[in-house]
């Protein structure tokens, strides 16, 4: 049978906690997930929730699917009522998707106390709205909840609810792991001894996984090799209580690791887009070391990588990064060796391997200013600047000489909090002083240094400063600490992160503000020196 890979990111994914789609924000995630290749899509629950109502309704206009077939998702008919009287279904149908997937008691306890029902009703319930959606010409997953702690409590009633679904015409029964407390050994067990009790061929079930152990995709991946066709995963593992299985870890999993090619050719490599797209709309900071998409997923930090990688990336890559969308990076601290300083200044565009001198050189400098504080992980622009000034035909240092800086704050009678600074700067061989106000000491630096440099650089007009992070050093304690300051920059269509460390955290700032225009003047192509 055809593998299905099922996307229920806009349903069961936003469940997580803080996580809310409006319609528009679910129709521009199901056509990311369609450019992934998904072969399904879950996009709510119609006539249960009205938002998921106005979803299908607009979908059937605005969405032009290449890969994937819209899902609509319900429950079974209610119990002592006939399927065709029930205002649920009847939602299901009025959505107009070419599938449906029912999610049905699969455990006789919930059959029991939650539904208040007798077993057989159940199973009744199950075949009929199968029967009737089929035969209403909907393709019908149904979604076996608790699958396995019913198996484990009463193994012969949960087998029974299986071979009732896929009696009635459901084209395949999910085995649903709806505590997440599963492990990959027993889920492997479990489908063995479904597959014996009732003869079901294993290509007809499904897995849905949650991660209540943390083993959801290894879940997945084991309920694959037990001979499921069907695996359900949400983008970015998104999902109530710890998630989902991650969609992307599953499918790059089986694609990569199993030679399974379950997503059409040329999707996977757009799998980081996808995964930050979705993570922005979802209005949630991507998660960095997240597997395969996260951008630290290809990050190397030790000097010891870096030999091997110099040699043959994939030495220390378990993929090409470049499969899924993603790139390798070489990370610069207080491990680097001479490699991985070498292998991220090739990054950058700068070759140091003909400038053994100028390569030691730096790699001394990092582990000296990482001694003492500085990071260079996080600042590409910093670590340009630095091995730059160690080139031979190294530029001049800064567009500008400082002869002094100054900041004031002032608490106005009114209330208002205004910082004001005077900067006192040699640009081409001319003294200027320039002040400025802001919203706070940096601000006011920031605007200051500026409005010096304009009429020499007009080129700063184009930069922004976009973000601002200090941190307290670990190990540091009070008010004298030893800070660090990240600046991040945007202008002329990119953005730089520059830093700065020092006790007080202005003079920090003011390193990384500095380092910031410098750089993007240098990126700019100003020429400029300093001239004392």
């Amino acid at each position: 049978m055809t593998f299905q890979v099922y996307d229920t990111t806009l349903r069961d994914g936003a469940q997580r906690e803080g996580l809310s789609y409006s319609v528009v924000d679910k129709l521009a995630v199901a056509r990311l997930l369609d450019d992934l290749g998904v072969g399904f899509i879950e996009g709510g629950w119609p006539g249960a929730v009205p938002k998921d109502t106005e979803f299908f309704r607009r979908a059937r206009t605005e969405l032009e699917l290449r890969h994937a077939v819209l899902v609509a998702f319900g429950a079974t008919r209610k119990a002592g009522l006939a399927v065709e009287d029930d205002p649920q279904v009847r939602g299901l149908l009025d959505a107009g998707t070419p599938a449906v997937a029912l999610v049905a008691k699969a455990d006789l306890r919930h059959v029991e106390r939650a539904l208040r029902t007798t077993a057989e009703e159940n199973l009744a319930m199950i075949r009929d709205t199968v029967a009737y959606l089929v035969a209403q010409g909907r393709r019908v997953f149904v979604d076996g909840e608790h699958t396995f702690d019913g198996f484990r409590h009463d193994p012969g009633y949960t087998a029974a609810v299986a071979q009732a679904a896929l009696a009635a015409g459901a084209e395949r029964f999910v085995l649903c792991d709806t505590n997440g407390g599963m492990l990959p050994s027993q889920v492997t067990a479990a489908i063995a001894d479904l597959v014996e009790r009732t003869g079901i061929a294993p290509e007809r079930l499904g897995m849905h996984a949650q991660n209540d152990t943390a083993c959801a995709v290894a879940n997945t991946i084991a309920a694959v090799e037990a001979g499921v066709r069907h695996v359900q995963g949400t983008a970015n593992g998104y999902g109530e209580r710890p998630g989902n299985a991650d969609l992307f870890a599953i499918v790059a999993n089986l694609q990569l690791k199993l030679g399974m090619p379950v997503l059409p050719e040329g999707c996977l490599e757009q799998m980081v887009r996808v995964s930050h797209a979705i993570a922005e709309i979802a209005n949630i900071a991507p998660d960095t070391h997240q597997a395969y998409v996260g951008a630290a997923a290809f990050a190397h930090k030790a000097g010891l990588h870096a030999s091997a990688i110099k040699v043959d990336p994939l030495l220390y890559n378990h993929v090409d990064p470049a499969v899924v969308g993603n790139d390798m990076r070489i990370l610069v601290t207080e491990m680097a060796g001479r490699a991985s300083i070498e292998l991220k200044s090739r990054e950058l565009g700068l070759d140091l391997a003909g400038h053994p001198d100028a390569l030691s050189s730096v790699t001394a400098r990092v582990k000296e200013l990482e001694a003492g504080g500085w990071s260079f992980e996080a600042a590409d622009a910093s670590f340009e600047l630095l091995v730059r000034s160690e080139l031979p035909d190294a530029a001049p240092a800064r567009p500008f000489a400082l002869e002094s800086y100054r900041v004031l704050v002032e608490h106005r009678e009114d209330g208002a909090v205004v910082s004001e600074a005077t900067v006192k700067i040699r640009v081409r061989g001319e003294r200027v002083i320039a002040t400025a106000e802001g919203n706070g000491p940096v601000n006011a630096l920031d605007e200051a240094l500026r409005v010096g440099l304009a009429r020499h650089y007009p080129e700063l007009r184009d930069f922004e400063l976009a973000d601002y992070k200090v941190r307290i050093l670990e190990g540091s304690h009070g008010t004298g600490a030893v800070t660090r300051v990240l600046v991040e920059t945007a202008g002329a269509g990119r953005d730089w992160t520059t830093v700065g460390v020092h006790p007080n955290v202005v003079e920090a700032s003011w390193h990384a503000l500095v380092d910031a225009l410098t750089y993007g003047l240098d990126r700019a192509r100003v020429q400029g020196g300093a001239t004392a």
